[in-house]
């Protein structure tokens, strides 16, 4: 029996480790960020200067100390019938989101600092309508990157895209086009100085993706489009077979960062 034993032991003990390290892998804590866009909608132009007041005396200093560092506060570089604010809010997890209004309740700072905004009447609002729209990174870019720009924040171009596919599989087949097609590594290649890349897990654009490439201006925004049309990388992506009609609808929105912006 002993003899039995010793040649069985052995590769019970490979067994075990083989198992110990399949384990371990699958339950690798995934590293991906969570996002949130807040797009404030206005009316008016006393809206605008209320919220910008908010965010930038309030709101940000309270996510700074929550820990939640590189928050973007965006403007509509073309302003429509109603002005647009977007707040990008990164979480290291999903648990960090989930306890945040609950940390913000109890920061007496906030509460003080916000508190034209926090305590607005009904009939004095300070926005119109606020939309919230959750994401997840992509694998191929886990966190959000600060932009290596040299041009000064009032001339900068922010490009925010939201690439909405014709089903779930095809948006998913658009997904792994950024991730194992690289179109990631293309643009960074390129130099688009992406802030992030992600999926939609809430909206109401879904299926769909967004990202959000930075330029030194308008001119150097539309030259980096020309460079990336005519790289011979994309042009191979692009043409494959198993990428094809993936994006049903692109929806381009340019912006520029606030003064106190983190980006």
């Amino acid at each position: 029996m002993t003899n039995a034993f010793q040649q069985k032991f052995p590769r019970t003990l490979f067994l075990s480790i083989f198992l110990m390290f399949t384990i371990n892998a699958f339950c690798k804590k995934d590293n991906r960020n969570y996002y949130q866009l807040k797009i404030y909608h206005l009316n008016t132009q006393a809206q605008e200067t209320r919220l910008d007041a908010f965010l930038k005396n309030a709101y940000v200093p309270a996510l700074h100390r929550q820990g939640i560092a590189n928050v973007g506060v965006f403007k509509a570089i073309d302003k429509d019938s109603e002005q647009l604010v977007y707040v990008f809010i990164p979480y290291a997890s999903w648990k960090q989101f989930e306890g945040l209004d609950a940390k913000l309740a109890g920061d007496n700072q906030y509460q003080a600092d916000g508190k034209d905004y926090i305590n607005a009447a009904y009939n004095d609002l300070p926005y119109k309508r606020v939309e919230s729209i959750i994401l997840k990174a992509f694998e191929e870019a886990p966190a959000p990157l600060v932009p290596q720009l040299s041009a000064a924040k009032a001339d900068r171009v922010y490009e925010l895209r939201s690439y909405e596919g014709p089903t779930e599989k095809l948006y998913q087949n658009k997904v792994q086009m950024f991730n194992k097609g690289n179109e990631v590594g293309l643009f960074k290649r390129l130099g688009f100085n992406a802030v992030f890349y992600s999926e939609v897990i809430a909206g109401s654009h879904m299926p769909n993706l967004m990202y959000m490439t930075t330029f030194n201006n308008k001119a150097d925004r539309d030259k980096h489009w020309e460079t990336f049309g005519n790289d011979a990388e994309w042009k191979t992506l692009v043409a494959k077979p198993e990428y094809q009609h993936n994006v049903s609808k692109a929806v381009i929105m340019f912006l520029r960062p606030t003064d106190y912006s983190d980006f």
